[in-house]
């Protein structure tokens, strides 16, 4: 009966600590497959969100914390992703038709078979962004202004040649 008590108290003592350490890994902002059309993320906090496959027409993000959020293969377009957190983000794959990144923070963020196509990237930050090169040499052309946080030049942040 001893054993099966101590064996019963190890099971219950592994259930709660499993149980407690369940949150951290819920997917609380998965927003993975879904249409967002016109959708109002404002000022939100989506730290580690997910928007994989997702249709983000038209959606706001502005003001928003994206930190290490991944848009992978999400569609974009005329999305206001302006004054945003980025950086550590994921874009791979990500089609960007005239998003608004202005003043953006993507410091660190992945996006190198990323489609940047009429975006706005006044004040954004690339810092060590990796980017395809047919992607960097477009950004380079519209590049301007000064990032509000890290203070940085957006033409510095992509490293333009010219």
């Amino acid at each position: 009966m001893n054993f099966f008590r101590s064996r019963l108290g190890l099971l219950l003592l592994l259930v709660t600590f499993f149980c407690r350490a369940l949150p951290a890994f819920s997917l609380v902002n998965d927003y993975g497959k879904q249409t967002l059309v016109g959708a109002d993320f404002t000022n939100s906090e989506l730290h580690d969100a997910s928007f994989y496959l997702t249709n983000l027409q038209n959606a706001n993000f502005s003001g928003s914390n994206l930190e290490g959020a991944s848009f992978f293969d999400a569609k974009l377009k005329k999305t206001n992703l302006s004054n945003t957190n980025l950086r550590n983000a994921t874009l791979d794959a990500s089609i960007l038709d005239g998003a608004d990144l202005t003043n953006a923070f993507l410091e660190d963020a992945f996006a190198f078979n990323t489609q940047f196509i009429n975006v706005i990237i006044n004040g954004s930050d690339f810092t060590n962004v990796l980017l395809g090169d047919e992607q960097l040499d477009y950004l380079c052309s519209i590049a301007s202004g000064t990032n509000p946080i890290s203070q940085r030049k957006t033409i510095d942040t992509l490293e333009c040649t010219t």
